[in-house]
């Protein structure tokens, strides 16, 4: 059985503020335009107010449809957690430093277009980075998305393989188009190819 709930990893070697992740899988979602709404008037909003409402969408929220794997989805988030300890992230916070990674290029509009939340969005992965100091991460995700929170064990039945093909540009790749007739092992070269790319992404770019 999988564990349906909030999983949540830890970095002991990363700085203590950092150190742990929280993420969870929604499926179902029925307010993905809000929800990008809400997020676009919170990066406007001044004062107190934009304070409060930057802190309760704190997250990064993932198009579930490209993640390949947890292992994928894993090591994305440790290139963005490793480099905010090393202050050189390239984007704003560490959570679009997160979609910044999983993006095959270096342009960051392009990056939370394809993976942040679109409208058409129904499966949502919400992440955040924080201390291990952090209280009801989970009722605050539940608070921003509307959804059903489910097992990332789910991933493998939502992910979007021919757009993932197409980002990537490996339509034309010799390994993945010679595992064409074997859906598994092609989705497996699939997955290594990917997640080999976003784990020198950093050092590449």
């Amino acid at each position: 059985m999988f564990r349906t709930a909030m999983q949540t990893f830890r970095y002991s070697h990363l700085p203590h503020e950092f150190s742990t992740v929280h993420v969870a899988l929604y499926t179902n979602v029925s307010n993905a335009v809000a929800l990008r709404n809400r997020i676009v008037r919170a990066s406007q909003l001044e004062g107190p107010e934009g304070d409060a409402e930057r802190d309760a969408i704190n997250f990064a929220f993932i198009d579930a449809r490209l993640i390949c794997s947890l292992l994928h989805l894993q090591t994305a988030i440790y290139q963005a957690a490793l480099a905010q300890a090393q202050g050189s992230l390239r984007t704003r916070t560490v959570h679009s430093e997160i979609l910044w990674t999983l993006n095959p290029t270096n342009n960051i509009t392009e990056a939370i277009r394809r993976y942040g939340v679109a409208d058409a969005t129904t499966s949502l992965i919400v992440v955040r980075i924080t201390s291990p100091g952090l209280d009801n991460v989970e009722e605050r995700m539940g608070a921003v998305v509307d959804g059903t929170l489910s097992s990332l064990g789910q991933l493998a039945d939502i992910t979007d393989w021919a757009s993932i093909k197409k980002y990537y540009k490996l339509n034309g790749e010799p390994a993945v188009k010679e595992a064409a007739k074997d859906p598994r092992r092609e989705k497996t070269i699939i997955d290594e190819i990917v997640t080999s790319s976003v784990a020198m992404k950093s050092v590449m770019a």
